[in-house]
């Protein structure tokens, strides 16, 4: 996977505009509310093929998300990562490779492409490989958060224990 995919981004821009598709720039739609079906990306990395199919269900318009990496999400996740249960020795690799990620600031991370069928959204989602390093290490961070649950003295009703 490229490193920056804002080269194709106005790629598939062009060519949705060439195919006479209305583009509707949006926010990701991986959760809303509607059920989804995901693209292989995988084993179809065209978008070319996603449009096709789009246009033979009779999609008019397509939603164009494209997500801008920043800074901003790393210092979030070195902030999270703070908060860990882990040792020294387990987030200090952490940290580095967070920090190195600062070097993406800018990047276009993620491009999703999705059209609405029959109640259904389907998605093409493409995302950098650095990009989905960060989310794993995201998942990791989250994975060592220590449990609410257990740092906080609650009685039988949660926040209303009676200190008196």
């Amino acid at each position: 996977m490229k490193q920056n995919l804002d080269v194709l981004k106005t790629e598939i821009r062009e060519y949705l505009e060439s195919r006479r598709l209305v583009i509707f720039y949006g926010y990701s739609r991986a959760l809303d509310a509607l059920p989804i079906v995901f693209w292989d990306t995988h084993g179809h990395p065209d978008y070319k093929e996603f449009v096709s199919a789009a246009e033979a269900a009779g999609a008019k318009l397509i939603v164009l998300h494209a997500r801008e990496f920043t800074s901003e999400y790393v210092e979030g996740a070195i902030d999270r990562l703070e908060e860990c249960d882990l040792s020294v020795e387990e987030r200090r690799p952490l940290e580095r490779r967070l920090r190195e990620m600062r070097a993406y600031d800018g990047f276009t991370c993620a491009i999703e492409l999705s059209f609405d069928f029959e109640g259904r959204a389907y998605i093409f989602d493409l995302r950098t490989d650095w990009y989905e390093e960060f989310n794993d290490m995201l998942d990791d961070i989250e994975g060592a958060m220590p449990d609410a649950d257990e740092d906080e003295d609650e009685g039988p009703i949660g926040g209303y224990f009676s200190k008196n």
